[in-house]
């Protein structure tokens, strides 16, 4: 007992958090400064670092349908098992086909990431005769998962891409306000999660979802909130098109918040965590505090090509002051620590 009172009153504890992250620090008094100050170094160098994300270069053609659409809006870009890439996008028949008439997706495929005039036109995909909005697209390593909405959330599969068979994902205890739409699906250790857009008490949320087989999938919570003072609360969720990036032990949120007004199309709003299913809470009076970095994009999707170069894309509706009217853009993506930004 007398030992163990003396080994704690010589040392500190130390409990705080960082970005939905909870941390515990013992510290053992030291009496020298060289020793104090080795252990401070050894802290400093060893604590999680959180990057930001920079668009480090031109916008250029990824992807621009002329027989199948008239424009791209939010998609799904996937490095097949085939070693080509392949888009899948929102789009319609011609400029005055009504919004609601978004009813396939446009598909483009290109042998490398950028090339020059962009991926080829393949044809269309999905199209029943329904809504079709924001794919995404996962292989398991022997076929491919497409699931996309609005609500009810539906999905496909494929073994080559090209031709698609429609399938009913089962979604348990998903909140009656959700207003599931976007999806984007994300394989964590030996699991599935899928994020999506929704409304929880008149506000912008981002749902998470688990899954182990890309069927079933059961609510886990909020991984995203907005409240008090967030700007912006259409009736059908500011909070779209989550994108979300493994990277080194972390998580990147990439989110669109907007209105769909000119002014705010294009603001993508970064989040950061260690936990892939809790972000945080943005109220409209902390950006500071729990945004990493805001993206000039709309639905951007992030990929790393084959060469470690990361890229980020954007897209999005006519008359929108996107890069390239009526295409999917891509540029290079950097990610920079706090200092060098």
């Amino acid at each position: 007992m007398d030992f163990m009172a003396a080994a704690l009153a010589s040392c500190l504890l130390f409990v705080f958090t960082s970005r939905g992250s909870l941390y515990c620090v013992m510290l053992r008094v030291m009496h020298d400064k060289k020793s104090a100050e080795t252990i401070s170094d050894h802290l400093r160098n060893s604590a999680p670092r959180t990057l930001v994300p920079i668009i480090s270069g031109d916008w250029q053609l990824l992807y621009k349908p002329e027989k199948t659409g008239c424009y791209v809006n939010d998609h799904s870009l996937i490095r097949g098992l085939d070693g080509r890439w392949h888009l899948f996008g929102i789009t319609k028949a011609t400029p005055e086909t009504a919004a609601d008439e978004e009813r396939y997706f446009t598909y483009g495929r290109g042998s490398e990431l950028i090339t020059p005039g962009g991926f080829e036109e393949i044809g269309i995909v999905c199209n029943n005769g329904v809504r079709a909005w924001a794919p995404s697209v996962v292989t398991d390593g022997r076929r491919y998962f497409m699931h996309y909405g609005p609500s009810p959330m539906r999905m496909a599969t494929s073994d080559e891409l090209r031709h698609w068979m429609e399938h009913t994902p089962i979604f348990h205890d998903a909140p009656l306000d959700s207003c599931h739409r976007d999806s984007m699906v994300l394989r964590v250790d030996d699991h599935w999660l899928m994020y999506a857009t929704g409304i929880h008490e008149r506000y912008g949320v981002i749902s998470v979802f688990k899954s182990s087989d890309l069927v079933n999938w059961t609510f886990l919570k909020f991984a995203l909130r907005t409240s008090g003072n967030a700007p912006l609360n259409p009736a059908w969720g500011a909070t779209e098109s989550p994108f979300v990036v493994a990277r080194d032990g972390g998580y990147y949120l990439f989110m669109t918040y907007t209105d769909c007004r000119v002014e705010n199309y294009h603001n993508t709003l970064v989040f950061y965590s260690k936990d892939p299913t809790e972000f945080g809470e943005y109220t409209g009076d902390n950006e500071n505090s729990v945004i990493v970095a805001r993206i000039h994009a709309h639905a951007p999707e992030i990929v790393q090509d084959t060469d470690g170069r990361w890229y980020i894309t954007t897209c999005g509706w006519r008359n929108r002051q996107v890069p390239i009217e009526g295409a999917v853009a891509i540029a290079p993506l950097d990610w920079r620590s706090c200092d060098d930004r």
